[in-house]
């Protein structure tokens, strides 16, 4: 776990109070012991160091302090339970655009992946759309899906991956309401999406090229779901949108692989 995300809990006097399922997961899951250290994402963004004060296995709580100087902690032995790179090392997305994917909905089990793996990228805003191949049963499991548990996902997904970015998946959309919330985003932003078959399609560096990295605040990949993508879904993406279709030259991908192959491919070509 690079950091440990605070939700809801309340800092006082530089102590705080973890319970309930965060409880559980910090004594059953992490094991963390009376000294450890814990890199802390405030609900602010900020990131500060810790160290486990206090474990009640009574009450049922882990009581934190936060260290006044955000790189040391005093302790024992200075026992971290964050194993390799620290999650304040973690700087390759200060300075980063801002990402969008666009998923038409996939069955469940494949869009909570989905989700997981768009958050370890650092991915901004992830928007469930009901595209005209998505099942009508995996439609209505995402409108009745808990958000408690996307929440969870992604919360767990940053704690291990140590991103900065504060995810959100948004309820299920129309493409014409995703789309007209991407065109109420603020100009500089570039809209790619992943197409299997190579007509209308553009290379990709040649159009960050003509935008200019440093010209790019955000952007959005959309991607099919098990059916792909339909050809008026292109069309309505790239007049209303203004996205460009993009064709890679590998072999056919997964719904959940080709989200995770194109956002890494947009990111390597503009990071």
């Amino acid at each position: 776990m690079r950091q440990f995300i605070l939700d809801k809990q309340k800092i006082s006097n530089g102590l705080v109070q973890i319970d309930g399922k965060d409880f559980r997961y910090l004594r059953q899951v992490l094991r963390v012991k009376t000294g450890d250290m814990l890199s802390l994402r405030l609900t602010n963004g900020e990131l500060v160091q810790s160290t486990v004060a206090k474990i009640d296995e009574k009450a049922k709580l882990v009581l934190l302090q936060i260290c006044a100087d955000s790189g040391k902690c005093s302790g024992e032995d200075n026992r971290s339970i964050t194993r390799g790179v620290q999650a304040a090392e973690l700087n390759a997305m200060d300075s980063a655009p801002e990402f969008w994917l666009f998923q038409m909905i996939t069955k469940a089990p494949k869009f909570e992946q989905i989700v997981r793996q768009a958050t370890e990228c650092g991915v901004t805003k992830i928007i469930p759309i009901k595209g005209e191949y998505s099942e009508k049963s995996s439609i209505l499991a995402q409108e009745g899906a808990k958000r408690e548990r996307l929440e969870r996902i992604v919360k767990e997904a940053r704690q291990q991956s140590g991103s900065p970015v504060a995810t959100e998946v948004f309820p299920p959309l129309s493409l014409e309401e995703a789309v007209s919330k991407w065109n109420e985003a603020s100009d500089s932003k570039l809209g790619f999406v992943l197409y299997e078959r190579t007509d209308r399609t553009v290379e990709l560096r040649d159009v960050i090229n003509q935008a200019g990295k440093e010209n790019i605040k955000k952007v959005c990949v959309c991607c099919g779901c098990e059916g792909g993508i339909s050809p008026a879904e292109i069309e309505f993406l790239c007049e209303k949108g203004l996205f460009h279709p993009i064709h890679f030259a590998v072999n056919i991908l997964r719904a959940e692989t080709a989200a995770l192959y194109g956002l890494a491919a947009v990111q390597t070509s503009i990071l």
